[in-house]
């Protein structure tokens, strides 16, 4: 959750990832196909939280490198306890060894100093010597036996230690103690893959954030989705007809304490509250009419300006609210999006992908459902997602993809805090949905679930 007093950090990927831990719970099914991630921005301080289910068949367990090293190095741990103890075994029967080996050689002089004439008494105590030293011809042999296992240990272990070698080199692994620093580099992959995909489907809603209490019941507030981390502007419209003055706070740290402005005063008033800053510009439904408004702030013009062929305005086609909000601009992932109703397609929503600088319509969905029953709406990866409702106890409940013409009833909850939306965007520079709720500015954190295709690296 974003302080109320600062401005938010950018949005980071903090992934939450233990090879051992996450392949064997069952929060989410592991696919087949590869990671999935379930993004969502709504640690204390602000940042994204990323959290990594692996495969089934995952990293951890099916790299057969992985499970080579492993298993060389518990084989060299259990030579080395082997050598130990044949070292220490050896060790000793040498120090009996050397004492029989002076015995013998005392015994063996003894026999050259005969001469060939020895006494009984003399013989008997040569047999008793040699009946002692008996046992030694086996020990000799088991000592003969130790050293050449040994050899061949110490032979197998110096193998051992090169293929080991060979293996860190190749994987850059340096063992259990090193288990860690393979694990983050894990999540550098990750965390790369995920900000280059940028998207996901929508899992979840959070608890909301109040910004601000500012303006009147209806109004919309946003930022520019295409401005770099360190721009944090505001822009905030109160109202939602026959307005044309646009505040501009340097910060959202400024938004919230109210300095810091600028206005910018529009040549032509809006309608509705489905407005869009995208790229240094303003898009709005001028009133009274179908028209779509580019306004440049940086020059204070309008740079462009072009009809939605067919698209029904004042009130004509509005969400369950009314508020002349017949036309509703979006931005996510891929661009620059139109929600509205024709006449021709009997008062069902109908979502354009828009040129945003020609303002052309480059193609078109019927969606089916009928936009007087939407309470609000707003796009996230090419996915419409509609409400059911703008009052207490509204839901996520419908969702359309335009990558694959088709649509799925949802339901994903979100808290209605003030029991009056009148504005819902997401941003995807933030990941996070921009509210007006009864005189309040709202935010709220969202969960996208991602798929990632492990077939190469991210």
């Amino acid at each position: 959750m974003w302080p109320l007093t600062v401005p938010p950090p950018p949005p980071l990927l903090l992934l939450l990832l233990l090879c051992s831990g996450l392949a064997g719970q069952t929060l989410f099914q592991s696919p087949e196909e590869g990671w999935q991630l379930y993004t969502s921005a709504q640690a204390p301080d602000g940042k994204c939280i990323c959290t990594a289910v692996i495969p089934a068949q995952s990293t951890c367990s099916r790299d057969g490198r992985s499970r080579e090293l492993r298993q060389l190095m518990e084989k060299v741990q259990n030579v080395s306890q082997s050598m130990e103890v044949l070292e220490l075994r050896t060790y000793r029967d040498l120090q009996y060894v050397r004492s029989m080996e002076t015995l013998m050689r005392s015994l063996d002089a003894r026999l050259r100093a005969a001469d060939g004439s020895l006494s009984a008494k003399s013989f008997q105590e040569l047999k008793d010597r040699m009946t002692e030293l008996l046992p030694l011809s086996s020990v000799l042999e088991q000592y003969k036996a130790d050293t050449r296992t040994i050899v061949r240990l110490r032979e197998e272990v110096r193998n051992l230690s090169g293929s080991l070698a060979a293996i860190q080199e190749e994987m850059g692994a340096y063992g259990y103690e090193d288990l860690q620093q393979r694990v983050m580099a894990l999540e550098a992959r990750l965390h790369a893959c995920a900000q280059k995909l940028g998207c996901g489907k929508l899992t979840g809603v959070s608890n909301p954030i109040t910004i601000r209490a500012m303006g009147s019941r209806f109004g919309s507030w946003m930022t520019d989705t295409m401005a770099p981390s360190a721009d944090s502007r505001v822009w905030y419209m109160d109202g939602y007809y026959k307005g044309r003055r646009v505040l501009e706070f340097r910060t959202l740290g400024d938004f919230i304490k109210g300095q810091n402005f600028i206005q910018h005063l529009l040549p032509q008033p809006w309608a509705g509250t489905g407005h869009v800053v995208y790229n240094g510009s303003l898009f709005y439904n001028k009133y009274q009419s179908n028209v779509v408004v580019k306004y440049h702030f940086r020059s204070r013009s309008v740079l462009v300006q072009r009809s939605l062929p067919g698209a029904g305005y004042n009130n004509t086609f509005p969400y369950s609210w009314g508020g002349f909000s017949d036309m509703d601009f979006m931005v996510d992932e891929s661009g620059l999006w139109a929600v509205y109703t024709t006449n021709q397609n009997a008062g069902n929503i109908v979502v354009s992908r828009l040129d945003p600088h020609t303002l052309e319509v480059m193609r078109s969905w019927d969606t089916g459902y009928p936009k007087r029953s939407a309470g609000e709406a707003f796009m996230i990866c090419g996915v419409l997602y509609v409400t059911n409702s703008h009052l207490a106890g509204a839901k996520v409940y419908f969702a359309y993809f335009t990558n694959t013409s088709s649509y799925e009833y949802t339901d994903v909850p979100f808290h209605n805090q003030y029991s009056h939306i009148s504005m819902l965007d997401y941003n995807p520079r933030e990941r996070a949905l921009y509210t007006w709720n009864n005189g309040h500015q709202v935010l709220y954190n969202v969960t996208l679930f991602h798929v990632i295709s492990t077939a190469g690296d991210p």
